[in-house]
């Protein structure tokens, strides 16, 4: 849980880097958190008929920045720009290129900064 609240702290710091384990932690704790709200958004009623729930919503948009941001860093730390985050707006082909980024090993010592340990 320290890792994921440690991306919520830098929610704005697009400069340096994240290792694989931030990444995917940050990741799937989000992921089991918006489950749990949809949930609960449909228990309460307050999903609408296109299944956006009130709650889920509020979630989703209180990571957008933090989400953005550890995934520059990501790609920094695999050795590519922030900027190859917009590959991600093509349709599957996109999705699948910026997943393998995600997955691949950390670089040497790139201009985003030394490679940790």
């Amino acid at each position: 849980m320290d890792i994921y609240l440690s991306v919520l702290r830098k929610y704005v710091e697009f400069s340096g880097r994240a290792k694989r384990r931030e990444y995917w932690t940050f990741v799937l704790i989000s992921l089991v958190i918006s489950l749990i709200l949809s949930f609960i958004d449909r228990m309460l009623g307050l999903s609408t008929e296109q299944g956006v729930g009130l709650l889920s919503g509020i979630y989703s948009l209180a990571v957008l920045l933090p989400s953005l941001a550890v995934t520059v860093r990501r790609l920094h730390d695999t050795g590519r720009s922030g900027w190859w985050i917009l590959i991600g707006l093509v349709p599957i082909i996109g999705w699948v290129v910026l997943l393998v980024f995600m997955l691949l090993d950390s670089t040497a010592d790139n201009e985003h900064g030394p490679r940790t340990a």
